[in-house]
Parts: structure tokens; sequence; C-alpha cells
């Protein structure tokens, strides 16, 4: 563990996975992130079983891994811990399905905390909270622990019934290969409310939007949209690459001088600072997540037309034409 930063990251030297290794974990859900975890915990010598509907067509796909299959609430009464890695949006469910089946003492474990902090699931009292959560789709979590590799977490604690909570949890985190690079030690309103606000107005929302608004102010303009989707969206990954690589200066320092003082002068024109609090407000007072809840109540009228929209918009067709043009489309 170090101490330089304003919260505590941990390390392998920091967990044992020896505190899971006489318990059985329930990993419900078998997509993304939880084909990665019920992989790499069995690897690590950890007793899994995946709880997946009769119906599921993930099913076949964990039994040819050689993973136990068994339903949701088979699965949560034979574990000791019981990690939720099914969308968001269905976890309420499903935790009505494995609640009665969790003993006092056993842990329910997350990797996003969206329905504990919004009050859609309401835990038992006697029960472990915790979050150990990968910074990375799950595909990578898989192939960084097969290289011998680490993926970044988080760790929150929501509820210690046993005091034993940040233990399991460091050792899960151990188990599927996050100590390896670092884990940083959070809460659950944290990690929530900064993950939401990050998708909204910069990771997800923010990019895109930014994109099609460069790409159709060069296509107004006049200039062809081959020439708008190259500069607007092509290039934009080798400029994250290096922002990645070694932060902001790594990318300045290696752009051109006249880039860089066209970027340090006029990129604050088109970022909206008013706007981006009021994203963040709407994160921390549940306005967003009650409004998402509302939409998958309905059947996500506004959600399937705004993506829709995405889909037709004219970015989409030029780059999936550009895309089958050149030598790397083959590779992706």
């Amino acid at each position: 563990m170090t101490d330089e930063f304003t919260t505590d990251i941990y390390y392998d030297d920091d967990a044992n996975v020896s505190e899971i290794e006489d318990k059985t974990v329930a990993v419900l859900g078998y997509g993304s992130q939880g084909h990665a975890h019920a992989l790499n915990l069995d690897d690590s010598g950890v007793d899994v079983v995946v709880g997946l509907q009769k119906s599921s067509s993930s099913r076949e796909t964990a039994q040819d891994e050689g993973l136990e299959i068994a339903t949701p609430a088979n699965a949560a009464a034979a574990a000791d811990i019981v990690m939720m890695l099914v969308p968001d949006t269905i976890q309420p469910s499903v935790y009505e399905a494995v609640a009665d089946e969790m003993d006092a003492g056993d842990t329910l474990m997350f990797a996003h905390g969206f329905n504990i902090h919004y009050g859609q699931i309401e835990p038992s009292e006697d029960v472990d909270v915790t979050m150990i959560a990968p910074k990375s789709p799950g595909h990578l979590v898989r192939r960084n622990y097969e290289k011998g590799e680490g993926t970044p977490g988080l760790l929150a604690v929501y509820q210690d019934t046993t005091g034993e909570a940040q233990d399991e949890a460091l050792a899960y985190a151990k188990a599927i290969g996050c100590t390896r690079a670092g884990v940083i030690e959070t809460t659950f309103e944290e990690e929530v409310e900064t993950d939401l606000f990050g998708e909204q107005a910069v990771l997800c929302g923010g990019v895109t939007e930014m994109v099609k608004a460069g790409f159709e102010t060069l296509v107004d303009a006049g200039y062809s949209p081959e020439m708008a989707y190259f500069e607007c969206l092509n290039e934009l990954k080798l400029i994250v690459d290096l922002m990645y690589e070694g932060g902001n200066m790594e990318m300045w320092n290696s752009v051109s001088d006249t880039a860089e003082y066209g970027g340090l002068t006029r990129g604050e024109e088109v970022i909206d600072r008013e706007g981006m609090e009021d994203i963040l407000e709407g994160v921390q007072t549940g306005e967003f997540a009650r409004e998402w809840i509302n939409e998958n109540q309905a059947n996500r009228p506004a959600y399937k037309q705004y993506r829709a929209a995405e889909q037709d918009h004219q970015i989409e067709e030029v780059g999936a034409r550009l895309r089958d043009l050149f030598a790397w489309g083959e590779d992706e």
C-alpha cells in the first residue's frame, strides 16, 4: 500500500488470495466482466459457480470453458460471495431472486455501485457489501491476466458486518489480477458519481458530441466528409494513446508547436463548464438515476430514438466506408 496519494492504493503484497481459497464465489452474469472474473478466479484456484438463467445464451459458452453453471438462486445458495455482474437495469430483480439464499456473514459484491447508491437494492444488514471494479472492459481484464499483467481497479466497502470485508475484497481483487496494477480505495458514492459524470461529460457523451460537432462544422463549410472524418475522428485515437501513455504533456510534447499553440489557446472555447456542472449536479441529486430507471420501466423509448439517430449520422456511413478501404481496417 502507498500513502503518497490522497487515497490508499493496494498491490499484490497487500492482498492474500488465501482469504477466499476456502470460499465459493457465485459470479452472476457471463458478459464482458462476468466471463473475465469467473475465468480469472478459476485460474487463481478459487471455487467458482456461474449464475445464469436456464434460458441464458451464455450457459453453453461458460460450460465449454469448464465452469460450473447454476441458476442465480442456486449459485447464491452455494456461495459465500455473490458478485453481481449482470447489467445495472436488471440487478434489482436478480437480487430479489437470490437474497433469501444468502446467509449471514456472506458477501454481496458489485463492480459498479449504481443500485446501492441510488437505493434500488437494499441489502440485508447481516451481509458484507463490497465493490471490486476493474477500470477496463472485461476482455482486457482477462487478456491482461493471461499475460501475467494486471488491470487497475477500485475497492469500496459499503457494509462490513464481519470485520473482514476489506481483506476479502482485496483477495478477490488479487485473484482477478487487479492488485498487479493497483487497486484504489474509494466509496460507493464516489465511484458511482465520478463514473456517471465521466461517461456523460467526457468519455462517452462529451467525446462523441465533440467529434460529431467538429465533423458537421467542416462538412457544412464545404469540406469533404472524408477529410472531416479523418481530422475529427480517426486521428483522435493517436492523440488519446499519447495522453494515456504519459498524460497531457506527453501529447503536447509529441504534436507540432502549431498544434500545441492552437490547442492551448482555442480548446477552452468548445468546453461548456456550466454544462458540465449541471451534469454533475444531475448525477449527485439522483436526477439522472431516476430518469434512467423510468426510461427502462417505459421500455426505453427515448434511448431507442437516440440510438437510431446516432446510427443514422453521416459520420457512421463515411467511417464505415473509409475503414473498409484501408489495410488497418482488416485488423480492427
